[in-house]
């Protein structure tokens, strides 16, 4: 019976889990780690009540900008009905049919220091209907004004998706209605979430957060490992409550899901929020919500490839597909935690985990390098920099070399330990 015992008893720890947990023995205490994430949390407090946010009329720009905010539905009405009947005076005053629609292309955008976020000029085009080149897309606008209108009078809410089913012959792709849709949201000067459609859920969110959706009081830590699917409309969205320490963004699902199946979020008092890649409307908003009315800082968790980076930069500055919202949508100051080019060689990752970058890889490096948003952070361009030149990428998953708990046991607690993120 002794004997049984005996082989129950765990083993002790020797110098083989240094070997198959590279770093492991150079962790402190989850107590001095947490101690050092209420500093970091106190630090963030107190500068966010320090710092008064800046809006784009305070600045004095040598461009015109233009900005867009929430309007009501009857206001949205009024936008359409003001549209309609300009076009109605210019036919009736024999100058033909057309929309002055804002430009979104890249020559376009401007990245502003001060806000650290991109945003639209003030350049427009035209878009005649009496122009073969122009025709079908004149058409397309005026039929989505059409549909948002009916939506605003209806007081109901429906998907990208459903917008383009509703004439598929005339859209042919649904990057065509979405396209427009964009287009249409800057003409009357309001966000995309003020015309009533919506995208399909995509972003989940999981961890010590309590909110209500709709009036239904939603606990986060209570949704199992798939989490709580964030809602697409984030007007239904309210009474934000946690004792989280900071808020843990992710790029990929495979990594959240591990987070959230070893209940990261219990051990260091966190949200773990992804969109599962490229991040869409909803959860950017979400995010933005969450860090200006919790006051938490925002640490990231992204692939060590360019990809990777541009999607932390869309939750950061915005994206250029949608700058005229970018003062809604982005999160300012989001730490970048990992995986950075400087980790593969630091914490050992194999040569057969690492990736060689492909002339496209490259080629988007380079051209981030050439960013101002990127400029403005000389940590960024030393970790792109030495990207570039070694012309290696790797996947968060990369660290499942050395054991699938590797990433909530290891390195993620030695990274907050060592505050290790720019």
């Amino acid at each position: 019976m002794d004997d049984k015992k005996r082989k129950r008893r765990r083993p002790e720890p020797s110098s083989d889990d240094e070997t198959r947990l590279p770093f492991k023995n150079r962790l402190k205490p989850d107590s001095i780690i947490l101690e050092s994430l209420q500093d970091l949390l106190r630090t963030h407090s107190a500068s966010s009540s320090n710092s008064k946010t800046l809006t784009l009329t305070e600045l004095s720009l040598a461009s015109t900008c233009r900005e867009v905010t929430d309007l009501s539905l009857p206001s949205v009405q009024s936008a359409i009905e003001s549209q309609i009947l300009k076009i109605a005076h210019s036919i009736l005053s024999g100058h033909g049919f057309s929309f002055d629609v804002p430009s979104r292309s890249a020559a376009n955008q401007l990245y502003v220091p001060e806000l650290d976020r991109i945003v639209l000029k003030d350049k427009t085009s035209l878009r005649p209907y009496a122009n073969i080149s122009t025709v079908r897309k004149s058409t397309i606008t005026t039929r989505i004004l059409q549909l948002i209108h009916q939506l605003c009078s209806k007081n109901i809410h429906v998907t990208k998706r459903d917008l383009f089913y509703t004439d598929v012959k005339l859209f042919q792709d649904q990057t065509h209605s979405d396209s427009v849709l964009d287009d249409v949201s800057c003409m009357l000067g309001c966000t995309r979430s003020s015309l009533n459609v919506i995208a399909a859920e995509k972003g989940v969110v999981v961890g010590r957060l309590i909110f209500s959706d709709n009036g239904d009081m939603i606990d986060c830590t209570k949704m199992g490992m798939g989490g709580k699917a964030i809602p697409p409309n984030i007007d239904r969205v309210g009474d934000m409550q946690s004792d989280a320490l900071f808020i843990l963004l992710v790029e990929k699902d495979a990594a959240y899901i591990r987070l959230a199946e070893d209940r990261f979020y219990n051990r260091f008092p966190c949200i773990i929020v992804t969109a599962k890649g490229q991040p869409d409307v909803a959860t950017r908003l979400f995010l933005r919500k969450m860090k200006m009315e919790l006051k938490l800082p925002v640490l990231a968790l992204v692939d060590s490839d360019p990809y990777g980076l541009k999607i932390l930069s869309v939750y950061g500055c915005g994206s250029k597909n949608m700058s005229y919202d970018s003062a809604n949508l982005t999160t300012p100051d989001i730490k970048w935690l990992g995986i950075r080019p400087s980790d593969l060689d630091k914490y050992k990752i194999p040569e057969q985990c690492r990736l060689p970058m492909t002339e496209q890889d490259i080629k988007t490096g380079k051209d981030l390098l050439e960013e101002d948003f990127v400029k403005k952070n000389p940590g960024w361009v030393e970790e792109l920099t030495l990207m570039v030149k070694t012309k290696q990428k790797a996947e968060i998953q990369a660290l499942s070399t050395f054991g699938f708990q590797y990433l909530s046991e290891v390195y993620l607690p030695l990274k907050l330990q060592q505050r290790d993120w720019l």
